[in-house]
């Protein structure tokens, strides 16, 4: 565990983990720093926060197919979320790319990805290019972030891939605490967990990358690949278990968790928009006040697409991944992200 003088080490970015982890961490980038106008523009006017606190998880590459391969058996805590939430294995991922960088910028901004049609314009999946969302869109867009830090709450990336430097260079004020340690999935949930034992985050943003990491090398669904959804699994848990066993946060914490994309069983790919492989994820509601129920029944203005992948123009859309940034104001208390698409009535219901 990471001792409590070392967490508040932490508000100093990236710069103490490294040491921590001998040098693991992506280098701090410079950030763009929004106009005054651009940021008074965007920004959702101010609401009392409630003292809800919102973690949520991106679990790159989790094909839903892994839970039911590997049982209750192999991933308990994935089951549990199921089991005591409100969830669906039949989420869909974006309609443009199935890649991780644009699908996690869609997360962040409830955006959808191609610029010219309102998007975050992030269309790159490298740490190679540092332009900010801003710099792809064209203009000022707006994020989770920006839209908790301006009603007085904190924030906090906990990521293992160094082009998630992105969320940190494009709202650089909003963005609290920036933890990027390099393919080190504990290590991030030992960070998330010494910020919830100490001064929980009002928003948490934890990306975990080992099972898109092990489908890349070995494919997806392979044996290793499994293994490595098992062990995310037991760090999930280790939050659930962290939020049960603390009276606080068992009263005011919710975890929303994810995926980018799935990927093709027997293949190292996930590239392709149109492949049911790729574009089916999952999406759980978990915590204080959340019943347990299927998304969809819970949902009418939302529609479970069976093996579809729904346009833009359909009139009752699936649940998205996008949808996490303004599903996770609205758990705040919050309104939707400015200038988002996904969610921006704020009707995807939990309770």
């Amino acid at each position: 565990m990471i001792s409590t003088r070392r967490a508040r080490r932490l508000l100093v970015p990236t710069l103490t983990l490294a040491a921590l982890l001998g040098g693991s961490l992506a280098a701090p980038v410079a950030a763009e720093a929004p106009t005054a106008s651009a940021t008074t523009a965007s920004s959702a006017p101010a609401r009392r926060l409630d003292g809800t606190h919102v973690v949520a998880i991106s679990i790159d590459g989790l094909n839903p197919r892994a839970l039911n391969r590997l049982g209750r058996a192999g991933t308990p805590y994935l089951h549990q979320l199921l089991d005591q939430g409100a969830g669906t294995l039949n989420a869909r991922a974006q309609l443009e790319m199935t890649i991780t960088l644009p699908n996690h910028t869609s997360m962040v901004t409830g955006r959808r990805i191609n610029a010219a049609k309102g998007g975050h314009g992030v269309t790159w999946n490298d740490d190679s290019v540092t332009r900010t969302v801003r710099q792809a869109a064209g203009h000022d867009v707006s994020s989770v972030f920006r839209v908790v830090h301006d009603n007085g709450g904190t924030t906090g990336v906990y990521a293992t891939k160094s082009k998630f430097q992105l969320f940190k260079r494009s709202w650089r004020t909003a963005v609290d605490t920036n933890v990027i340690a390099v393919e080190k999935n504990a290590a991030v949930v030992r960070a998330l967990r010494s910020d919830l034992a100490t001064s929980p985050r009002t928003f948490s943003f934890l990306h975990l990358g080992k099972p898109d990491q092990m489908g890349h090398k070995y494919g997806w669904l392979s044996p290793t690949y499994l293994r490595a959804v098992s062990t995310v699994d037991r760090l999930v848990g280790s939050i659930m278990n962290q939020i049960r066993n603390t009276p606080a946060l068992k009263r005011s914490t919710v975890i929303v968790l994810t995926s980018d994309h799935g990927g093709v069983p027997g293949t190292t790919q996930h590239a392709d928009a149109k492949n049911r492989e790729d574009y089916r994820v999952p999406f759980v509601i978990w915590g204080a006040g959340v019943r347990h129920a299927s998304l969809y029944a819970i949902n009418p203005t939302r529609a479970d697409p069976g093996r579809g992948r729904p346009g833009f123009s359909a009139r009752r859309q699936p649940v998205r991944n996008g949808d996490l940034a303004n599903l996770s104001l609205s758990l705040l208390s919050l309104g939707p992200v400015p200038g988002s698409l996904w969610d921006r009535r704020q009707d995807l219901t939990w309770r």
